[in-house]
């Protein structure tokens, strides 16, 4: 193969915009939190046309297929062409909701909340997430 045609995995994952940085991805491969067929990859791997990668960032877990290489970071939409999001829609869906929780807050000047308010705030907050 030609130096043109090897890519590295972390060098793969901070192309394609799915870290920040190429030694965030690097540390990602390096704690298995990036994985193909189930076993876990060292930043080192070599990256081929066709393979499919589990992707853990924190909460978020992302399934990829490698449809083309990528050596440059590039803007999004260019980096978007270079892979296949596989995720599953209920796994996006509840990172996503996650986030849009409502917030609840405290009208100004009330003062901190007694027991009775911390307790009755807690259980809209536990009925919330029983729904889910």
């Amino acid at each position: 193969m030609a130096a043109q045609e090897k890519l590295r995995i972390d060098k793969y994952l901070w192309s394609i915009r799915l870290f920040k940085t190429r030694s965030l991805a690097t540390e990602a491969c390096k704690a298995g939190r990036v994985k193909l067929n189930g076993q876990n990859l060292k930043p080192s791997a070599i990256v081929k046309i066709g393979d499919i990668y589990q992707v853990n960032k924190g909460i978020e877990k992302k399934l990829i297929e490698v449809i083309d290489f990528s050596y440059q970071r590039t803007d999004s939409p260019t980096a978007l062409t270079k892979y296949k999001d596989l995720t599953p829609i209920e796994e996006t869906q509840g990172f996503k909701s996650t986030f849009h929780a409502p917030v609840l807050k405290r009208a100004r000047g009330i003062g901190r909340p007694t027991k009775k308010d911390r307790r009755e705030t807690d259980g809209l907050i536990e009925g919330l997430f029983e729904d889910q």
